[in-house]
């Protein structure tokens, strides 16, 4: 397969896409890296993403994908990676060029993004996890819930059946789970982390004490608008709240991993320095938190 040269072009795809950070955080990144690729946002939806893939040319090295285009991109790939077997979400594909011939294998990179970005701000471990929402990025919360050692997690949403596939999800990475409709009675006592997954500008429809956000961590994978409703409420309560920019951020160093060396798990020449540079662009510090303007 060739290498990507000086004239790559890489490109965020979903619908909306006119608030994605994605560009910015790319730029970043090959601007630290020395390399003069090109990244770009396209407005696709379901109905587009198809013809959108098929037409790329060898100049293209990959593409991001966001919402809706994570659980329909499966089918026009070649090849998908464990984590994105197990969700079924891909947020990432590389193209690997071989004359005039295309390899697409896909990626996800919201897992480990979101153990990353929780470890920057001190969050190692936790035994329970309370999510908010029951779609792609739910079930990437679960599978990363996992890998930070929880054993149980309680996910709320406004209708239960529509979210039962993630129950055989959950029992694959050995976890129990509750589905419950937002209504219902929780056991706050026993969660160590609350990850919300609803969409920008999506009010949570529960409350949670103040003793309860003091306490339990959030991550809010929401960035546009920020701070959402249950952020500043958590930040009110003087609790530890991360941002949907800092899950976006470590996701995406994940990406630039992908895109340049074909491997997620291959660190980048001068990685920290990457990283910071990609942190600073979006004006967060390195655990995650806005800097102070």
């Amino acid at each position: 397969m060739s290498a990507p040269v000086a004239d790559t072009r890489l490109a965020v795809l979903g619908k909306p896409i006119g608030h994605s950070k994605s560009p910015t955080l790319h730029a970043a990144a090959y601007e630290v890296l020395g390399l003069q690729w090109i990244y770009e946002r396209h407005e696709v939806d379901e109905s587009t993403l198809a013809s959108f893939v098929k037409s790329r040319d060898s100049s293209w090295r990959g593409l991001s994908l966001t919402m809706p285009l994570k659980q329909t991109i499966q089918p026009h790939l070649d090849q998908v990676d464990r984590i994105g077997e197990l969700t079924g979400a891909v947020n990432t594909v590389l193209f690997e060029w071989g004359g005039d011939t295309v390899h697409r294998s896909g990626f996800n990179t919201d897992v480990p993004g979101i153990v990353r970005a929780l470890g920057a701000a001190s969050v190692g471990s936790v035994r329970r996890v309370h999510v908010l929402g029951g779609g792609a990025t739910a079930a990437s919360a679960i599978v990363a819930a996992s890998e930070l050692g929880a054993e149980s997690a309680l996910v709320s949403v406004r209708a239960p059946e529509r979210a039962a596939g993630l129950v055989p999800l959950a029992a694959s990475v050995g976890l129990t789970i509750d589905l419950a409709p937002f209504d219902a009675p929780r056991d706050d006592e026993a969660t160590e982390l609350l990850v919300s997954t609803l969409p920008g500008g999506v009010e949570a429809p529960l409350d949670f004490s103040a003793a309860f956000r003091a306490r339990v961590p959030l991550l809010d994978v929401a960035y546009e608008p920020w701070p959402t409703t249950l952020g500043q409420a958590w930040a009110d309560a003087g609790g530890v709240v991360l941002g949907g920019l800092a899950m976006l951020v470590h996701q995406a160093l994940l990406q630039v991993r992908i895109f340049v060396a074909g491997d997620p798990f291959a660190p980048l020449p001068d990685e920290e320095s990457v990283l910071a540079a990609m942190l600073a662009a979006v004006g967060l510090a390195a655990d995650g938190t806005p800097l102070a303007r």
